[in-house]
């Protein structure tokens, strides 16, 4: 069943380029697809020029240069200049490591806007260990750099079992290395992380004493260090958009040129995915069948149809009912309403076993050579 396409379609408002699924990190947590994107397969540095220009025409305002880890694209600064000269906000999503003064200060000269910083653990060992290589004084050199600079600077943390309990830390680190803004997100169980979900999954308990450090330390760093907690879905038993709602806010352009509505959604059978090599972001969003599939509220069953949060909760996230489900057009099984709300329940209601089998690092495919002028 697909939305109807009677009403007009507000323009995205973000952009999520994936510019490489590359990576000199291996963290267990990652959400992207188990089949990533070869080196070989991604988009020239023309293609991404062309697609930070039809996104500028198309009405995005903002964009997250991410990855994998998108210092390893040598064109960087060309993509950066290109969304620039479109109107767009850009943000880098770094891990960090790569990024020298030198570097810095090619792309800010280009228009980079702020950076936004992954930290895996406050401690420097747990955090190598976590990303499974050294990687934590990077960096804290990177955090310094940006600050030096001037530029905005956000950390993000991806929350699990393993470094809950640091929270208090991590927010002593983000008041430390100058961030204005922390995002503490619980683990989405998609992609390599559904692979070490029982590993990575925390209990209630954990979770209950991690969102009572946030809530008191919120109040002592404001004004200070904006801190966000993202709702861990699995635990709260609430559904929420994904995204903003699917082909609501914002869309995703993976390294190859597939343009979908949320990075997750590769992993959907059967959503033939438009790519920028053949068709405009402008169709893309507007008309591709990808979009349309469960846009709005008209492709509901029960019991979203007759549920009073249908408009607000938009049945939650389609990717994870597929990864729970197999089916991506049910209740996201994580509402309390969902007919499948007891696969969660049974997951989180389970001892948590510090016996269970160490996390599976992400592995990454060999490094082809790079797309784009060798100019740093």
């Amino acid at each position: 069943m697909t939305a109807t396409s009677a009403a007009p379609v507000a323009p995205p408002w973000a952009l999520l380029a994936e510019l490489t699924h590359g990576c000199p990190l291996h963290c267990a947590y990652c959400s992207n697809p188990l089949e990533l994107v070869r080196r070989s397969a991604e988009l020239r540095t023309d293609e991404w020029v062309e697609v930070m220009c039809q996104a500028g025409e198309l009405g995005v305002v903002h964009t997250h240069l991410s990855g994998g880890e998108p210092l390893l694209r040598r064109d960087l600064p060309e993509i950066v200049e290109a969304a620039d000269r479109a109107g767009i906000y850009t943000q880098l999503v770094t891990s960090g490591v790569g990024l020298t003064r030198e570097r810095l200060t090619d792309l800010i000269d280009r228009g980079l806007r702020s950076v936004q910083l992954s930290v895996q653990h406050a401690e420097s060992a747990a955090s190598d260990r976590i990303a499974g290589t050294r990687s934590f004084a990077a960096k804290r050199r990177a955090a310094a750099l940006v600050r030096e600079a001037g530029l905005p600077l956000g950390l993000n943390v991806v929350l699990h079992r393993d470094n809950l309990d640091a929270i208090g830390a991590l927010l002593d680190l983000a008041l430390d290395w100058g961030a204005e803004r922390i995002e503490l997100a619980n683990t989405q169980f998609y992609g390599w992380a559904l692979v070490n979900r029982d590993r990575l999954l925390p209990g209630r308990e954990q979770i209950d004493r991690a969102r009572a450090v946030v809530e008191a330390r919120r109040e002592q760093l404001a004004g200070r260090v904006d801190v966000v907690w993202v709702v861990p879905d699995y635990i709260d038993g609430i559904a929420k958009p994904c995204m903003g709602g699917w082909g609501a806010v914002s869309l995703t352009v993976a390294p190859d040129g597939t343009v979908l509505p949320c990075p997750a959604a590769a992993t959907l059978p059967g959503l033939d995915a438009p790519n920028v090599k053949d068709r405009s972001l402008e169709w893309s969003w507007r008309h591709s069948p990808a979009f349309q599939r469960y846009r709005g509220t008209d492709w509901m069953a029960a019991p979203c149809r007759s549920c009073p949060e249908r408009e607000t909760d938009l049945g939650g996230c389609r990717c994870q009912a597929y990864a729970l489900t197999g089916d991506a057009s049910r209740t996201d099984p994580v509402c309390g309403l969902s007919p499948d709300h007891g696969l969660v329940r049974t997951l989180v209601d389970a001892p948590v076993s510090r016996s269970a089998p160490p996390t599976v690092p992400r592995s990454h495919p060999p490094r082809d050579a790079p797309q784009g002028p060798r100019r740093v």
